[in-house]
């Protein structure tokens, strides 16, 4: 129980809170996007359309680099966070330095060294996770490439030997599942920013948490993008 001891109950609920969004969006994102089409979800229909279209050419040279280009937004993101990780892990070394720096902020609220580690391991913590998923984003995307390369010829598809429609879905199905996992990643990435106001106080933090949240909601469900796409 000593561990509760170590942050004020503003910060317990903060961070409460900070975790019920997250996954709280996450969740209405993937159900309340049945009713109202998402990103994710109207660009699956353009995936299910490329990759029926893959089912009639030959060579698919054209999709194995449209395959390759979608993957190499992942591997960028995971090598990043990597190197995220490293500097965050050699802030912990030079904490007291970093905690005299922010002190010096006018509206920063002062905390002790102990607190302001807790903070950076948390903010380690959200970029694990999100490493974790883009690196699942980019073997999701060789599964892909095994996909295509495995496609029928087109003169198979057309004799009725194998049926387009069923191989198209299962290609399609697989990159919007490396495409919703990136997503997950990415979402970590918006809500690290919403960790970074808590060194400044509690309340920016509780606040910052909401507006992460209503940016990606916007981004996801009222976009311009997502009105062009739907047209």
């Amino acid at each position: 129980m000593k561990v509760f001891t170590l942050l004020p109950w503003a910060d317990w609920l903060a961070i409460v809170w900070f975790f019920a969004c997250w996954m709280g969006y996450a969740w209405f994102a993937r159900y309340y996007g049945v009713k109202r089409p998402s990103i994710l979800r109207t660009t699956n229909r353009y995936r299910h359309y490329w990759l029926l279209q893959a089912t009639s050419r030959d060579p698919r040279v054209v999709d194995g680099i449209i395959t390759q280009n979608l993957s190499s937004t992942p591997a960028f993101f995971s090598s990043t966070t990597i190197i995220i990780i490293g500097g965050l892990f050699a802030l912990l070394g030079t904490t007291d330095k970093a905690s005299e720096l922010v002190r010096e902020i006018p509206f920063a609220v002062r905390t002790s060294v102990l607190i302001f580690d807790l903070k950076i391991l948390m903010m380690v913590g959200v970029f694990v996770y999100a490493f974790f998923r883009f690196s699942w984003s980019m073997r999701q995307y060789t599964f892909v490439a095994l996909i295509i390369g495995s496609l029928p010829s087109p003169e198979d598809f057309a004799s009725g030997k194998f049926d387009r429609e069923q191989f198209a879905s299962r290609a399609s199905r697989t990159v919007g599942l490396a495409a919703e996992t990136f997503n997950d990643g990415l979402r970590a990435y918006y809500l690290s920013f919403a960790i970074m106001a808590w060194f400044f106080s509690t309340f920016a933090f509780a606040l910052a948490t909401a507006v992460v949240v209503l940016i990606l909601y916007n981004r996801e469900f009222r976009s311009e993008v997502l009105e062009v796409l739907r047209e």
